[in-house]
């Protein structure tokens, strides 16, 4: 891919050939003589992509490590479920029939986003009887709203710190309000933010979502699966979802997993069951 040119007040390469000599110098040199660190275009360009993952894996990694947390519990899910109290909201705002159902559904999934909340309450209640930061666990999420808000929501109300990974898209995903000061990051490429959800993941909980949701499980599953990282718990919050969208006994009978790949996956219907599972398998008090 070619350099970008300067192009100035210039609207085509033609015109821009056409300046004068003074005038070109003095544009690439303006902008040859700027610290490379400083210069926005230079760091943009397709050569420095490799400079821009480092700086993207780096930046997460010393910041976490200053808070001193070590350990996360990474939440995947939805962000299209809400509170009970805003799909109430909503049922009751509600005029035409398109309103009314959509409030309907608001109001019958908001039980995913109660039991996110509940579910970073509880780890952050653990949290608060430890007093080595080592021993803690703390609640990550992507940063965005639904399933990741109420996790986040969970664990900052109960005092505890909350960490939020944040995705800059084409319609601006904003990070909640929960995510503890410091600790809420942006990141441009999803392959390094994917990186830091498993980095100090100690268990993965997947509560009902989309495509999103269903990439992040799948390459945790398939890190597992070939050996990549240690296997630790993998929790689906929902077996009647999980099971209708994904059939694993039968990719186990195709013969396209192992039984030993199933190991991994547990199913949870509460948060209290959630945070039960990784009690009992890092045995913790």
């Amino acid at each position: 891919m070619s350099p970008k040119l300067p192009m100035n007040n210039a609207q085509t390469i033609s015109d821009f050939l056409t300046l004068a000599p003074h005038e070109l110098s003095e544009e690439t040199s303006e902008e040859s003589s700027k610290f490379a660190f400083d210069d926005e275009a230079f760091l943009s360009r397709r050569e420095t992509i490799g400079i821009r993952f480092e700086l993207e894996l780096l930046k997460p990694e010393i910041l976490l490590h200053e808070h001193g947390i070590d350990h996360t519990i990474t939440v995947f899910g939805s962000t299209r479920f809400v509170s009970r109290d805003k799909a109430l909201e909503m049922e009751r705002g509600a005029k035409t029939l398109e309103e009314q159902e959509i409030a309907k559904q608001a109001l019958l999934h908001s039980h995913y986003y109660e039991s996110a909340r509940e579910f970073g309450g509880l780890v952050a209640r653990y949290n608060a009887t430890q007093e080595l930061e080592s021993n803690k666990l703390h609640i990550c999420t992507g940063g965005g709203p639904g399933v990741m808000e109420a996790a986040n929501r969970g664990a900052f109300e109960a005092g505890d710190k909350t960490i939020g990974f944040n995705i800059s898209l084409p319609r601006e995903q904003h990070p909640n309000p929960y995510i503890s000061p410091g600790l809420n990051f942006r990141f441009h490429y999803f392959a390094l933010r994917k990186m830091h959800f498993m980095l100090r993941a100690r268990a993965i909980v997947a509560f009902p979502g989309g495509f999103g949701s269903f990439d992040e499980l799948f390459e945790v599953l398939t890190l597992m699966q070939t050996k990549k990282v240690v296997r630790f718990p993998v929790i689906l919050v929902g077996r009647e979802f999980w099971t209708g969208m994904v059939k694993f006994d039968q990719m186990v009978e195709f013969g396209v997993i192992d039984e030993l790949d199933m190991q991994v996956i547990h199913f949870a219907e509460t948060a209290e069951e959630a945070w039960n599972i990784i009690q009992n398998h890092y045995q913790l008090s």
